[in-house]
């Protein structure tokens, strides 16, 4: 199992490379637009400024922040015994040595996440909705599903992700903002800049050009990383619970649920369970899904049968997807 959490990291670490690549371009191209001698290194300083500022944040009051925005409640055993007795139930599977604190979400929605820069500091977050529809295996399935992601450290970097994602959005708002409101689309830029006036039009035009598609290619990425991820969890809660169908079962149902979770965004979406925005989720694969098919993910679990190895998952998804890619290693 290290194995598998040692292969999803590289890959991690690979996406959030690219994601940092495209991050520091942002910076060096819009920077250099504005001036081309000195722009490039405020740019990119200015860049690089805000992600840290955002990363100090995520790293001592990320959690806290985003069970804010979820209007998360920390519940104890005795407000819901059963949810807190699987949590621990799970966390004693997974070998892990800290118990995750236990959030509630009031909302008919079922739905689930998991928060935490590392182990010692994790949450498990379950919606009312989601325990009131579940029976124990089901819950328990979910609530694997959810620890998996803290042990393959899944939820650090999908705050990593996160961050990263919105550091770019918001330099290419403040650069679109200031060339509408200073009017740079009819006075170019200074005489001293370099080149003439085609030179000016031609930066631009790609200056823009990349400050609009910047954000939506990172994005891209940081949806990549959330569905791959969504395999792997699945697996290793089957591995987890000895019971694929448990977890195959829970996702039926909250695939067969209409609501919307309304304390949910486009930016938090993918850290839960299911798409939360059922009414503006496609149903089809596509690029832009934060989580791969609930269908596809259920046949897969259902395909293993009694057989929770991390092995036969991999079989399992190889023989519903048709699907070369290696989710385990």
């Amino acid at each position: 199992m290290w194995e598998v959490i040692k292969k999803n990291q590289r890959k991690s670490f690979f996406l959030l490379a690219i994601m940092a690549i495209v991050l520091i371009s942002s910076g060096f191209i819009i920077g250099y637009y504005f001036n081309p001698h000195e722009g490039p290194f405020w740019g990119i300083f200015l860049s690089l400024a805000i992600y840290f500022i955002l990363l100090i944040v995520a790293f001592s009051s990320g959690s806290s922040i985003i069970l804010r925005m979820s209007k998360a409640k920390q519940v104890g055993p005795d407000d819901y015994p059963q949810l807190y007795n699987i949590v621990e139930e799970m966390r004693i599977s997974a070998g892990m040595p800290y118990m995750p604190k236990v959030y509630v979400i009031d909302d008919p929605s079922p739905n689930a996440f998991a928060a935490g820069m590392n182990p010692k500091n994790s949450v498990v977050a379950v919606t009312t909705g989601l325990m009131r529809i579940m029976n124990r295996d089901e819950l328990q399935g979910v609530v694997a599903h959810e620890i998996s992601h803290i042990i393959n450290r899944d939820v650090r970097y999908m705050t990593l992700a996160i961050i990263m994602v919105g550091t770019v959005a918001l330099i290419s708002q403040i650069f679109l903002r200031s060339v509408f409101y200073s009017g740079m689309m009819g006075r170019g830029r200074s005489s001293g800049s370099r080149g003439g006036g085609k030179g000016n039009i031609i930066m631009m035009v790609i200056a823009i050009a990349f400050a609009i598609l910047a954000p939506i290619a990172i994005r891209l990425l940081y949806f990549a990383i959330s569905r791959k991820r969504e395999y792997l969890a699945d697996a290793s809660a089957a591995r987890l619970t000895r019971y694929p169908e448990g977890l195959a079962s829970a996702l039926q149902k909250i695939a067969n649920s209409t609501y919307d979770l309304a304390s949910a965004d486009k930016t938090t979406a993918p850290m839960y369970i299911a798409n939360p925005l059922k009414s503006k989720g496609k149903k089809i694969r596509n690029l832009s899904s934060t989580h791969p098919p609930l269908e596809e993910r259920i046949r897969i679990l259902r395909t293993m049968g009694q057989e929770h190895s991390l092995e036969n998952y991999q079989l399992a998804y190889k023989s519903v997807t048709n699907s070369k890619s290696k989710i385990i290693s």
